[in-house]
């Protein structure tokens, strides 16, 4: 096997196990957010990383570690929820990555369960020494608004959204 030829399959590989770790990382994120691991959900954002939800503002893992001790989320847990997060479209270049999503907010009321949630997720990533972490993760509701479709295109384009 030619040099020029394992170099390739190496390059194959090595982006290949990039977007598998960035998937994990964002897999993650449910289990994590409905087990009540706020340190552990804290952890898979950058230091200084932000999560923008519709109606909230998250900047650094403190902000993000307080949302997931919040009596309100602790309140969801108890009640019983699942935060599903689909299959991601990941784009990898070098150490930054763009990926995107559907999520869905799942609880249990009065005996059943009712999606709550339905939003489009854009996440960005930068690999550091101990992996791949979220720069931005942008959530918007999917209710008709121009912005929420938007940030799936970009994503899938691999574009940096407006709202990073």
């Amino acid at each position: 096997m030619s040099e020029d030829r394992i170099a390739a399959l190496e390059a194959r590989i090595g982006l290949l196990e990039d977007e598998r770790a960035v998937a994990r990382a964002m897999a993650s994120y449910g289990p994590l957010v409905d087990g009540g691991d706020a340190e552990a959900v804290a952890a898979l954002w950058a230091p200084d990383g932000v999560y923008d939800i519709d109606e909230i503002f998250l900047a650094g893992r403190e902000r993000i570690h307080e949302m997931v001790a919040s009596p309100a989320h602790r309140g969801w847990i108890r009640q019983g929820c699942a935060h599903v997060v689909g299959p991601p479209h990941i784009t990898v270049d070098g150490d930054e990555a763009v990926a995107v999503c559907h999520s869905l907010m799942v609880v249990h009321e009065e005996g059943r369960y009712v999606v709550r949630r339905a939003t489009a997720n854009h996440w960005r990533l930068r690999r550091t020494p101990s992996g791949w972490q979220v720069v931005t993760r942008t959530n918007r509701i999917l209710d008709g608004r121009a912005e929420s479709p938007a940030l799936l295109l970009a994503g899938v384009r691999g574009e940096v959204a407006e709202a990073d």
